[in-house]
């Protein structure tokens, strides 16, 4: 008869993934390995070389090994509804709700001033160039006005590279993914509390990255809607902000041509 295998404490899960990266990865029969007369079961054959050096930080000693915070990944193309279930679901499971895209546009909003992207760009063509109207006054701009408005746009290479990811949907480096995506896993608050991801990964290098990282979240949900559904949710919305944003020019134009007579008067 076979004796009965003793598990390690982590059961079938990689025991340095959990230590390191705080993820429940699952183990593999090849890359196993016994101590103390118990299996553990690894990820990798690095992960079970890191383990054997120095088991003791591995395992549990007087209370269990903590299981870590549920992670979500919710996925689906622009205007599915994955910020509004994401909402609802990290209100009902108590965990944080990251929406990428907004993420990003936080990072650079301090320089940048306003949202950028394609539909924030949308019918601004004439927004870099002068009015007719305010020609007199950008003449009067002075050289320390004109220096310091270019210093204040000047952006980093991580901060040009999220730019381009959110005006021509640009692949992030992995040096920037790199500042921003561990500390979901492995900063407090996110680390103890868990979080639903809404957005990412969005391409199969991305999803690559996650895993080349250990940062595995526990589900991941594609939401698929039809398009017909979209077009139905989203074109009056932009409909709407095309009128306003017309509304708002023809107004300004309207006030910089009143401004202009009162300085001829």
């Amino acid at each position: 008869k076979q004796k009965k295998r003793l598990m390690g404490d982590t059961k079938h899960f990689c025991p340095v993934s959990l230590k390191e990266n705080f993820v429940l990865y699952p183990g593999l029969q090849e890359h196993a390995a016994k101590y103390k007369e118990k299996i553990y079961y690894f990820s990798t054959s690095e992960n079970r070389d890191k383990f054997l050096k120095n088991p003791e930080e591995y395992v549990a000693h007087k209370e269990p090994l903590q299981a870590p915070p549920l992670r979500v990944c919710l996925l689906g193309i622009h205007g599915a509804g994955k910020s509004t279930c994401a909402r609802q679901i990290a209100d009902k499971l108590g965990i944080f709700h990251i929406q990428f895209e907004e993420y990003l546009q936080e990072l650079i909003l301090p320089k940048t001033k306003k949202k950028v992207g394609p539909s924030s760009d949308e019918d601004h063509e004439d927004d870099n160039k002068i009015p007719e109207e305010l020609e007199d006054f950008s003449q009067t701009m002075t050289e320390t006005e004109t220096e310091k408005s270019k210093q204040e746009v000047k952006l980093t290479d991580e901060e040009e590279a999220i730019k381009a990811n959110l005006m021509d949907n640009m692949e992030l480096p992995p040096e920037v993914l790199d500042k921003i995506v561990p500390d979901w896993w492995k900063k407090e608050p996110f680390r103890s509390t868990g979080f639903i991801l809404d957005g990412f990964p969005r391409t199969s290098d991305e999803a690559r990255y996650l895993s080349e990282q250990g940062l595995c979240p526990d589900v991941a949900v594609y939401i698929q809607v039809e398009e017909e559904d979209i077009l139905d949710r989203l074109l009056p919305l932009r409909l709407k902000k095309w009128k306003d944003r017309r509304h708002e020019k023809k107004e300004y134009k309207k006030k910089l041509k009143e401004l202009k007579a009162k300085r001829r008067v």
